[in-house]
């Protein structure tokens, strides 16, 4: 079947998938615009793993100042390229992200950036916790580790549940995104700064 040119330049816009991937798929869809969509959405989620090893070099900084002005946020977000840089749907993502860190106050963007001291005074206070209310000592790992994931999806970004819609952590929203766009997504560094506090 032969494609049309104009076509495969409205899917890539409508998606930022690369343009052999959206001729693939208008040609499975038979020229069908919404099918093609569907087939490179699923196409993408599995494939939004293998893409996280990719670098990614380009993206933008959002700088989100919460209404009242007591509370602003930067943030990092990278992808592949400029294309998916400037992709209205990125824009909008990094800006959510930007909203949700001023909500949600994280402190670190994944679990492997928690500094080795304060993962250590948790475990702490968890084990002494349970040891304190007579667990015992054959739980208490189990019960630390659970309380440590609890933990988590407070502090890190990656794990918190989205504030707009809690029922996706962060990281699940970002991993639909680059099944869209095709391209590695990565929330690369952020500040949070509350007027009376240091930044975080």
């Amino acid at each position: 079947m032969n494609i049309d040119a104009g076509l495969v330049k409205k899917l890539r816009e409508a998606c930022g998938a690369g343009i052999m991937d959206c001729k693939m798929a208008l040609a499975e869809a038979q020229g069908d615009m919404e099918e093609a969509i569907k087939i490179l959405r699923k196409k993408g989620m599995a494939t939004a793993d293998k893409k996280s090893s990719r670098a990614t070099n380009e993206g933008m900084v959002e700088a989100y100042i919460h209404p009242g002005a007591k509370i602003g946020v930067l943030v990092e977000v990278n992808c592949e390229t400029d294309f998916v840089a400037r992709n209205e749907e990125f824009k909008a993502f990094v800006h959510d992200v930007a909203m949700h860190i001023a909500a949600a106050s994280p402190l670190w963007v994944n679990r492997e950036d928690i500094p080795e001291e304060a993962l250590a005074g948790e475990k702490e206070i968890y084990a002494a916790q349970a040891k304190t209310s007579g667990k015992p000592d054959s739980v208490i790992p189990k019960i630390v580790e659970g309380k440590l994931n609890k933990w988590f999806t407070e502090v890190v970004l990656m794990e918190q549940p989205f504030v707009k819609d809690p029922d996706k952590t962060i990281d699940e929203l970002r991993r639909e995104l680059v099944a869209k766009v095709g391209e590695n997504i990565e929330i690369r560094r952020f500040a949070r700064f509350r007027v009376g506090e240091g930044a975080v």
